[in-house]
């Protein structure tokens, strides 16, 4: 038996052809930019025809490969270098947005094109939505007309769900908003986007990437206020586009108020401290006492861990808004505000089951401490109460009701005895 280890072949010197598939083709985007600039001149301005000339090319050209290419030619007519500018010596085409009319309906007919290529090409859609992030940082680099023309074909492509709001953070590019570029883009954009749409639906794709509130970003930081931006955009005939900003701002300052006034409770902060704050930010973000009693309130109630035996609760109730009452009173000067209360305590009493039995005992508290006046109280009772509870809350206020009809009488008979 023969022991020795066999020795296994070995390949040497053996070379293997590449398979043709196997070879890295060259880029060479040159050689795909005239095939589709000869296709689209030969198609004409037709977009109809154009739209079946590239749904066809996709079929023999490498669109997922070139495809920043493409959209540079379907935009600009030819391939861009870096800024935005055409190169000299490359083929281009007039069959693109920058060469067409200026006008929403022409603009209209180019988103209808994209939107075609993309649904047909699914794996376009990313190409283009860095395309688009693209032509927005070279904006400088192409004429008034070439912005205008851009800007309303985006904000159609935003209104028809082809591109995401996501494409807008481009627009808060440092040197845009300097020289006011972002602004005045922005205008045309959001013109074409509310005229496809309307404002609940831009304010809803804004919402979905967070963008609702950076819209004052558009402009440099010592113009981002709410004033310039409604003045800017008013004057551009934006006004829903102004007046969404405002109530954004004000939710914001609004939220921001009840947060800081949590906090201030909670340190257990002097009264005339936190009044002395509640106004100041009032008259800042021109906040309505109605709307901060309303506030003032939720902050009141939420700084304490209610028992959840409801004959406990109203007695605790008692103690601790008998506490806050000033704080309380030092924002129901106006009548509304003392409405706006009223029915913040009956939603208050319906939503928390365990004080149902505590509202007649609450608003007493509050007519005695003098955070509620008998005007407002009886309209209340009369038809100014939502329907949250209202048939068990009407039977407790009953008698105290009566009581203070009967305290009108006498005192409007007391006065007539006078004169």
């Amino acid at each position: 038996m023969n022991n020795q280890k066999q020795q296994k072949p070995t390949l040497s010197g053996q070379r293997f052809k590449t398979r043709k598939r196997d070879e890295k083709e060259r880029f060479d985007p040159t050689q795909f930019q005239d095939c589709i600039i000869q296709g689209l001149t030969e198609t004409g301005t037709d977009l109809e025809a154009v739209a079946k000339f590239l749904d066809a090319s996709g079929a023999k050209l490498d669109y997922r490969r070139y495809a920043e290419t493409l959209f540079d030619i379907l935009v600009a007519g030819g391939m861009l270098a870096p800024g935005g500018t055409l190169a000299d010596d490359v083929m281009r085409t007039d069959v693109c947005v920058f060469a067409a009319q200026e006008d929403l309906e022409t603009m209209q007919a180019f988103a209808q094109v994209f939107n075609k290529l993309i649904r047909r090409y699914k794996y376009l859609e990313k190409g283009f939505e860095d395309e688009v992030k693209k032509l927005l940082l070279f904006l400088k680099g192409f004429s008034e007309s070439e912005r205008n023309k851009l800007a309303m074909l985006t904000g159609v492509l935003l209104a028809n769900g082809t591109l995401n709001a996501s494409i807008l953070n481009s627009l808060y590019n440092e040197n845009l908003v300097k020289e006011g570029v972002s602004a005045a883009f922005a205008v045309k954009l959001f013109k074409s986007w509310i005229n496809e749409k309307d404002i609940n639906a831009v304010a809803a794709s804004l919402r979905k990437v967070s963008m609702d509130n950076r819209l004052m970003e558009l402009f440099p930081a010592n113009k981002q206020s709410v004033e310039h931006f409604t003045k800017y955009f008013t004057e551009a005939g934006l006004k829903e586009l102004s007046e969404y900003v405002r109530n954004q701002q004000t939710i914001g300052a609004r939220k921001e108020l009840q947060k800081e006034l949590q906090e201030q409770m909670s340190r257990g902060d002097p009264f005339k401290d936190i009044i002395l704050y509640v106004k100041e930010e009032m008259k800042k973000n021109n906040i309505p006492e109605p709307v901060v009693i309303g506030i003032v309130w939720s902050s009141v109630m939420s700084t304490v861990e209610w028992n959840k035996k409801e004959e406990l609760v109203a007695e605790q109730a008692i103690k601790h808004l008998k506490q806050y009452s000033p704080l309380l009173a030092a924002f129901t000067t106006q009548g509304q505000s003392e409405l706006t209360l009223l029915l913040k305590i009956q939603e208050y009493c319906y939503d928390n089951i365990h004080f149902m039995k505590a509202f007649q005992k609450i608003v007493v508290l509050f007519y005695k401490a003098e955070v509620l006046s008998e005007e407002p109280i009886l309209k209340w009772y009369k038809d100014a109460h939502v329907a949250k509870g209202k048939s068990v809350f009407l039977e407790q206020m009953k008698k105290f009701v009566e009581w203070l009809k009967n305290a009108e009488e006498e005192s409007e008979s007391e006065a007539e005895e006078g004169d």
